[in-house]
């Protein structure tokens, strides 16, 4: 009886509060439309970040709208980085953590992001949608399984030439989202709340001009994850080899003895790879790393082709790495007069290791899912962070869901629950850490 009092007295505390929290001045999803509009698509093998420079247009905006929000200390930094810092309302701010929130802005080379024109399924009632300017391009309910949690919800996709943007303008706007509603509701209490929005998180590069200590987050999170409830501490460890096949050119006519074609070479070294599942990533999953040729340049004279090594484990990422090696002796020992180099380099660490040690973040996290009414778990994240290289340079940084689906491709989706149930599970996570102190 008592427990059963003690539920009813909490379902009634939190049915309370959430009756007078006033709404933001603007939904997740208007803002989330308006972001997708804004080309912020970053490029490989740049310079410097940012590496396109058009990402200083939604940059330029979201420093507006921080400014507009009343957050203080905004600026822009020469490499694109947005920061803010929401000051926090409690008695003694110092005596709670200031915990940090970011996404980045860029979308993935991989397809334009250029004119994307919206499309939105209202009212979804299940089935396969197919979008509307390439009707080959269509997300199926069977391969996309979570949206049969959807039924009802407004379904957002592009129109199937273009990305839609929502990795990762969804968390863009579902932490804008969560300042406004902090904003509206003063009694909402939280400590400090540090901001910011990063470039080239899909290239890799832009992070490593962040800054840390000026920042001022003691622990942070990422809002870049995929479906509602999915919370990570783990990523796999990832390295990127580079394979470059140096023949010889003259002109066709006049080729004999003289020509050393590197693209035959390259290609030889593609044949060769192993053909298990388990080294590709096209039919693994879970906890499965793999080897992936996914760009190549190639021309008689040289081929240079870029791999990628990911593994959850070191031990897995050293023996994919012997055996591209071994791939290269056999390559080279069967075409002696091209000359072939392989060099590798490091592109993240799993964050496994240093965030075991600070259960507290995803525990805040599940919790704040909890009183959303999101279903939560733990689940690693098949590909890297923002918060793989923060977390490795001592700024402690799991991933949040953004509720966003088929990152990278023309499928891409998102929804206004998705949208919506992120942005509550913000608004509860920093009441959490508040509560906690």
């Amino acid at each position: 009886m008592k427990i059963l009092f003690t539920f009813l007295f909490t379902l009634i505390l939190f049915s309370s509060l959430s009756a007078q929290i006033k709404p933001p001045t603007e939904t997740a999803m208007s803002r989330f439309l308006r972001y997708v509009k804004i080309d912020t698509q970053s490029a490989e093998d740049q310079p410097a970040p940012p590496s396109t420079k058009k990402q200083f247009d939604l940059a330029r905006l979201l420093e507006k709208e921080l400014k507009d929000l009343g957050v203080k200390n905004v600026r822009v930094s020469e490499f694109g980085i947005v920061y803010g810092m929401v000051p926090g309302n409690l008695a003694d701010n110092f005596k709670v953590p200031t915990v940090g929130f970011m996404a980045h802005m860029d979308t993935s080379p991989s397809v334009s992001g250029r004119e994307v024109n919206v499309n939105i399924v209202k009212n979804y009632q299940g089935g396969d949608i197919v979008l509307p300017n390439d009707k080959s391009q269509i997300i199926t309910a069977a391969k996309n399984p979570d949206l049969k949690n959807l039924i009802g919800d407004d379904i957002i996709t592009a129109d199937g030439t273009t990305l839609l943007g929502s990795d990762d303008k969804s968390g863009c706007a579902e932490i804008m989202t969560m300042i406004d509603t902090l904003s509206q509701n003063p009694q909402i209490k939280h400590g400090n709340i540090a901001v910011a929005f990063t470039p080239d998180e899909e290239v890799g590069g832009g992070i490593d001009k962040f800054e840390i200590e000026a920042w001022g987050a003691k622990f942070a999170y990422t809002v870049d994850g995929e479906q509602l409830g999915d919370i990570s501490n783990e990523t796999w460890s990832a390295r990127t080899a580079t394979v470059t096949f140096h023949g010889k050119n003259t002109h066709p006519g006049t080729a004999k003895g003289i020509m050393i074609n590197s693209m035959y070479a390259a290609g030889n070294f593609l044949a060769t790879f192993p053909n298990e599942a388990k080294f590709r990533p096209e039919n693994t999953e879970g906890r499965v790393g793999f080897v992936h040729p996914y760009s190549s340049a190639m021309s008689e004279e040289t081929t240079t082709i870029k791999i990628l090594i990911r593994d959850f484990d070191l031990s897995g990422v050293a023996a994919k790495e012997t055996l591209l090696k071994s791939i290269v002796a056999k390559t080279q020992k069967k075409y002696p007069t091209v000359k072939i180099d392989y060099e590798s380099k490091l592109g993240y660490l799993n964050m496994k290791e240093v965030l075991k040690n600070y259960p507290q973040l995803t525990d805040y996290a599940i919790e704040a899912a909890k009183r959303a009414g999101v279903p939560s778990e733990l689940r690693p994240i098949r590909g890297g962070t923002d918060g793989s290289n923060l977390t490795a340079r001592g700024l402690p940084t799991p991933n949040l869901f953004t509720g966003g689906h088929n990152f990278h491709g023309k499928l891409e989706f998102n929804s206004r629950k998705g949208l919506e149930k992120t942005t509550d599970t913000l608004v509860n996570l920093v009441q959490i850490w508040a509560e906690k102190k």
